[in-house]
């Protein structure tokens, strides 16, 4: 094909290369399998340089549109996946994530949920060491455009929940037990989040964490850095890093085997340690949330709270203003999108003082969501096939957008965002603990021997079935 740039307009070059190469897969111009011309044939063409072809192509292939030969240059993908997620610069399955961090060393046990190490920090043979980063995500965004409409920085105390539990749950899933150290960054554009802004995350982030102390998780904060980065972002990024040494004996390894009940602990309700219900949003999928639930209102009005190279069709196109009521539920769109982030932690706490080992598996079904299981044990079939009803919110999403549920099952929670893993005997034990905590729980399925590699058959409520 032929590509062509101008230097005189004001949309950046590489993105005129993926522009037009993105239009001649979608007319049929570029069919399946046919090679792209090369990064540099196509730099020498144009008179640019290398890595801004190179900056294009990955793009198209971040996009799901074509995909990369070693040393042979790149070829329009055979069939083209219809991703909003993907579309919008993000992988819900991380799939080139894995492919780099797996080639490393994979730690003690290399089946467990975090990478858990020797104990460098004490030097206790008999203990090990767990560390974790994660954070909010574009929820961020979504406060920012609260706080612009109303002028309420307290909506960043929610936030700063979301960065903390993105952690805490993470190191759940291994059986952390003990003192959790937790520090937090913050990278703003000053301009548009000044002090209060910050004010109100540290709060929320020391209110957070005493009210996790009253319910026996020994969680403290180490400090951390607010750093002002306006070129790299035009409004905020919350982050946090956990640490905690605990005994090998106690990580939870999750060796998953065929004939386990999985029990799913709802993501919504109001739990008894929770001072509001939930919607069930969690720290996943927010792109597509935002984007898909509110209106072009946001994008001609925060320039700052989108990247300009999206394709305009995938940006603030839904019908929502944040303050409009959520169709089948208690909440506005954009208390529904802001729901705090809830923690299983008083659950997983008790779970595992009352039933012990068996507890043989624990997953956060955060990146990947209803597939995160697929990535841990040999051999297994997971099979879901009693969820929970889904809630209002990700029925919204998926109404107004018309992504198809394959996808929306892969992007968010959908109703349960914790897993446990343990014999079926021990069921009713463990959901009667969850309820007595305020949190639904229920057998969603089983496992069994997997053919081949893992899978994943999945049945949602109205009859769907689903094979990953």
């Amino acid at each position: 094909m032929k590509i062509s740039v101008q230097t005189s307009i004001a949309a950046p070059v590489f993105q005129q290369i993926v522009d037009q190469v993105h239009f001649a897969i979608s007319a049929g111009e570029l069919l399946p399998g046919e090679r792209l011309p090369s990064i540099r044939a196509v730099a020498t063409e144009l008179g640019i340089a290398p890595n801004t072809v190179a900056k294009a192509y990955r793009q198209l292939e971040f996009r799901g549109l074509i995909t990369a030969h070693d040393r042979s240059g790149y070829s329009v993908l055979a069939a083209v996946p219809d991703s909003r997620y993907q579309a919008r610069g993000v992988s819900a399955d991380k799939t080139e994530v894995h492919n780099a961090v797996d080639k490393l060393e994979q730690g003690l046990f290399p089946g467990a949920f975090c990478k858990v190490t020797e104990d460098f920090l004490s030097g206790d043979p008999a203990k090990c060491n767990v560390i974790h980063a994660d954070g909010a995500g574009t929820k961020s965004i979504v406060a920012y455009l609260w706080y612009k409409e109303t002028g309420d920085a307290s909506v960043f105390r929610g936030i700063a929940q979301d960065s903390i539990v993105m952690n805490l749950d993470d190191l759940l899933c291994v059986g952390v037990n003990g003192r959790i150290l937790i520090s937090n960054t913050v990278n703003r554009n000053a301009l548009n989040c000044p002090g209060e802004v910050i004010s109100e995350l540290i709060d929320g982030t020391e209110a957070f964490l005493e009210s996790m102390r009253e319910h026996g998780i020994n969680i403290y904060s180490g400090g951390g850095e607010t750093a002002d980065v306006g070129d790299l972002t035009g409004t905020l990024v919350v982050d946090s890093c956990a640490v905690a040494v605990m005994d090998k004996a106690d990580v939870i390894t999750n060796d998953i085997t065929p004939d386990l009940a999985i029990i799913g602990l709802s993501s919504i309700g109001q739990a008894n340690y929770e001072q509001h219900a939930n919607s069930g949003m969690g720290s996943n999928g927010l792109t597509n949330a935002r984007h898909d639930m509110l209106s072009s209102h946001y994008a001609d009005n925060y320039p700052e709270a989108f990247d300009a190279n999206l394709d305009p069709s995938l940006v603030y196109c839904g019908p929502y203003r944040l303050s409009d009521s959520l169709p089948g539920s208690e909440f506005s769109v954009g208390e529904a999108i802001l729901s705090p982030t809830r923690t299983y932690a008083p659950v997983i706490y008790q779970l595992r003082e009352a039933l012990g080992d068996h507890v043989k598996g624990v997953i956060h079904c955060s990146g990947g969501a209803q597939t995160k299981c697929l990535r841990f044990g040999t051999g297994v079939h997971y099979i879901k096939d009693s969820l929970f009803e889904v809630p209002p919110l990700f029925s919204a999403i998926q109404a107004v957008s018309g992504t198809g549920w394959e996808e929306m099952f892969k992007v968010f929670n959908m109703g349960h965002r914790m897993e446990v893993y343990l014999p079926r005997t021990k069921a009713d034990e463990a959901i009667r603990i969850a309820s007595g905590l305020g949190i639904d729980a229920k057998v969603i399925g089983h496992t069994k021997v997997a053919d081949g590699p893992n899978a994943l058959t999945l049945t949602d409520t109205a009859g769907r079935q689903f094979r990953y």
